[in-house]
């Protein structure tokens, strides 16, 4: 054979069998799964029929896939919360398919089982963040603090029932350490009268929950997270209203509504009211006022308990212009009442002391997309809170848990008489800007300036030098990022954090010596200093993220820790210390989807925490209130963890538990030469090990099409902890927090598709005996019945 001839046999074999080899490999059909608002979908399951090839979507919607032979097939597609969908392709080369899916629960309103939406891309961050889909709640009675409570890392921690002080601790960190935003506006300033147990989960669309590391545009010095308040921002006419009555004379309203015209004028309402007598059961020790007997143990009702508060948002002003995405001038309106039932513990008991207080505060919200250039976003925000506080103190009593009392003669209160009042004159300033130079690299700047100036008063004592002192800070903290996005699968961000504090307060002191003679001296402090960190987020396949933060972090003392506030119980202290801690979180992320219908997902978060004059609370001497105290050194090892399964549309259930090992490291305390004795304890009055697991089954179409029902439960354990140190007093003397399980139901029934809602809710089934700070009692076994109307339009 002439080797003209063998070179044309070869090439007609060799493109026979690429041929042939291309026909077998096939071509790749790729393309993007969306829902109807254009939102991708991750984690869909994209199948060729009768072929074997299926290929899941990764975090940005995308799927591909390869090998798909030559002609005619049908694609079929699933996702959790959307109908299955088939689509006809003809394949004859690569071949790119869009793919729009309909959401298969119309009534997803209904839905009263804690769930992250499925087009959320706030948990794909590199920070360790759970995002709440709190529109599948907007059927409960919760409010946004009970909400919270059941995200793993997370407590909500309160002294009684509703309008009761409360605080979130996520991983070991409480109180201000966590810092709270609406739409990334601190709350720092809004008073009593607007606070996270008396807002309703129908004001948020979600719930975004930072452990630890807090990224660059949540302005503030937030020392172990921070809960940003994601309100419903899109243009738009809705009507959403709500009333509920439940135990205890519990009444709850809400209404939220909002109509935007073609020219872009807006204007929202958000309104909300609760009020209950609080008149829950209680087991506790009683003493004869007259006879001194003792009746241990004993099961009364809370008396003085009562709470109100009427709370009103307006905001008008456009949208949509090319001078200004959003330029909305608002006004913010309310007032609280509050009976004092107890002090710092349920030892002391009162008939006649009540708090109340106000909020007058005007805000601005500024917008804009492409300022000047193309990728710089800006959005500026300020606020001043006009509102009052004061405590009323004016009944010369001593009263017992039967509700018995002792009058006495003369002037005086029942822990110090007062008609205490002050306005806080709190204002705060925030401007955020974002430079997006391209795919990779963008740039922001954060700052948050906070002012402070108590002005006080007490119509007793008009003459008292006390409440003439200067009370006054000023918080400013300046924060710089950039973030770099590699690739789809790797995100990097880094930052620096600028804090300065400016403190005017004065003290007492004797400059005579004799017996009586005050004056006052005036002291005005500064701190700066200066943090940073870092977050980054790698997919090891499309389904499996892991991801890693570091900060190191200051928190400035708060105007209350600094100078008190009797309304909460609370005493200052001068000496407070700025806080500091270095943070650690390490996480993964992982989700799969199975025989169509049935998806789970993982999350773990392992965190260490090594903090600094630690900030913590306190008894008082006489164990009436509570004041904060610097702890030298605190560390805290730590796991959290959840695991969900659903299954289609019909069943959802989820566990999560937190393990926290917080610490003192405190070996030698100040002026002292030797170990402490409660060096390495745990730290008192706080929950190390606890968790929530719920289920929930819905059914379609009950009774009318359009018309659904969900049946839901929902467990709370907290494991046993100790009140005080640990190493305090023998083993039989030591006051413990007992082990506590709660278990609540609800059933949720929608009709027209969502339009028509009544709920139905049992607190506490058990009737257990439920605890938090400094082992204050919580409300016994209540019922609840909701009844919600909504309405919206989309203006797109």
């Amino acid at each position: 054979m002439s080797a003209q001839k063998f070179l044309f046999a070869s090439l007609f074999f060799l493109t026979t069998f690429l041929s042939f080899s291309q026909q077998n490999q096939g071509f790749s059909v790729s393309g993007k799964v969306v829902e109807n608002s254009g939102e991708t979908i991750p984690f869909a399951t994209v199948v060729v029929e009768k072929t074997g090839l299926s290929a899941m979507s990764d975090e940005n919607g995308n799927y591909i896939l390869k090998n798909v032979p030559t002609g005619k097939h049908t694609l079929k597609i699933s996702a959790l919360g959307f109908a299955v969908q088939k689509k006809q392709i003809e394949v004859s080369g690569n071949l790119e398919v869009s793919i729009k899916m309909e959401s298969e629960l119309q009534e997803l309103e209904s839905v009263t089982v804690l769930g992250r939406s499925q087009t959320d891309k706030v948990n794909k961050q590199a920070y360790s963040v759970t995002a709440i889909d709190a529109k599948k709640l907007h059927n409960s009675t919760l409010d946004l603090s009970h909400a919270l409570d059941r995200v793993s890392g997370v407590r909500n921690r309160e002294a009684g029932g509703v309008g009761s002080r409360s605080e979130l601790s996520i991983n070991g960190f409480s109180g201000n350490q966590i810092k709270v935003f609406i739409d990334g506006v601190p709350m720092d300033n809004f008073g009593s009268s607007f606070q996270m147990n008396n807002i309703p989960i129908n004001l948020a669309d979600r719930v975004e929950v930072y452990k630890g590391v807090v990224p660059i545009w949540l302005g503030g010095d937030a020392l172990g997270g921070a809960i940003n308040i994601v309100t419903n921002s899109k243009p738009r006419t809705y009507v959403d209203a709500s009333y509920s009555f439940g135990s205890f004379n519990t009444h709850r309203s809400s209404i939220n509504a909002g109509y935007t015209a073609k020219s872009g004028f807006t204007t929202e309402i958000n309104a909300f009211q609760n009020y209950s007598d609080n008149n829950y059961w209680v087991n506790v020790d009683v003493a004869d006022l007259n006879t001194g007997a003792y009746f241990p143990n004993q099961r009364v009702r809370r008396f003085h308990d009562k709470y109100r508060n009427e709370t009103v948002i307006l905001n008008v002003g456009i949208t949509g212009k090319k001078y200004a995405d959003k330029l909305m001038i608002g006004f913010t309106g309310g007032e609280n009442q509050a009976d004092i039932q107890t002090g710092a513990r349920m030892v002391s008991v009162f008939g006649q002391i009540y708090r109340k207080g106000s909020i007058v505060m005007p805000t601005l919200k500024y917008q804009v997309k492409d300022l000047f250039t193309k990728g710089l976003n800006v959005n500026v925000t300020g606020n001043y809170n006009f509102g009052y506080e004061q405590n009323i103190d004016t009944v010369f009593r001593r009263y017992n848990w039967f509700g018995d009392y002792k009058q006495y003669e003369g002037a005086g209160g029942e822990r110090s008489r007062t008609l205490r009042k002050f306005y806080n004159n709190n204002g705060i300033a925030t401007a955020n800007a974002t430079y997006t130079l391209n795919d990779r690299h963008s740039f922001m700047v954060n700052n948050t300036f906070n002012t402070f100036d108590r002005k006080e008063s007490d119509e007793l004592v008009p003459e008292s030098l006390v409440y003439k002192q200067p009370k006054k800070t000023q918080k400013n903290v300046l924060g710089l990022g950039y973030k770099l996005d590699y690739n789809d699968k790797w995100s990097t961000s880094v930052f620096l954090k600028d804090y300065s504090l400016k403190t005017t307060y004065s003290r007492s002191y004797n400059p005579s010596g004799a017996t009586g003679d005050i004056a006052y001296q005036k002291y005005v402090d500064h701190t700066s200093t200066t943090g940073y960190g870092a977050a980054t987020s790698y997919y090891l396949r499309h389904n499996l993220q892991i991801k890693a933060s570091y900060e190191k972090t200051y928190r400035l003392p708060t105007p209350e820790e600094i100078f008190g506030n009797v309304n909460d119980n609370l005493e200052g202290n001068l000496s407070l210390k700025p806080e500091s801690s270095n943070n650690y979180n390490l996480g993964a992320s992982f989700q799969t989807s199975f025989r169509e219908k049935n998806a789970l997902s993982f999350d773990v978060n392992l965190l260490h925490r090594n903090a600094v004059d630690f900030i913590r609370p306190t008894l008082n001497n006489n164990q009436t209130m509570t004041t904060n105290v610097n702890q030298g050194k605190v560390t805290n090892y730590g796991i959290d963890g959840e695991i969900r399964y659903s299954y289609s549309n019909r069943f959802t259930a989820g566990i999560n538990t937190t393990y926290q090992n917080i610490r003192n490291k405190t070996m030698y305390e100040p002026n002292q030469n030797y170990v402490s004795p409660f060096y390495n304890d745990r730290i008192p009055n706080m929950p190390y090990l606890f968790g929530n697991a719920d289920a929930t089954m819905f059914f379609n179409n009950v009774w009318k099409k359009g018309n659904n029902l969900s049946v839901g439960y929902n467990l709370l354990y907290v494991h046993t902890y100790y009140l005080s140190w640990p190493s305090m007093g023998s083993k039989d003397s030591k006051l413990e927090i007992p082990q506590q399980f709660s278990h609540d139901l609800n059933a949720v029934y929608t009709m027209a598709n969502g339009k028509y809602n009544i709920a139905f809710e049992c607190k506490n089934l058990l009737d257990n005996k439920l605890y938090d700070n400094f082992s204050l009692q919580k409300p016994s076994r209540a019922f609840y019945i909701k009844l919600r109307y909504y309405f919206s339009k989309s203006n797109n």
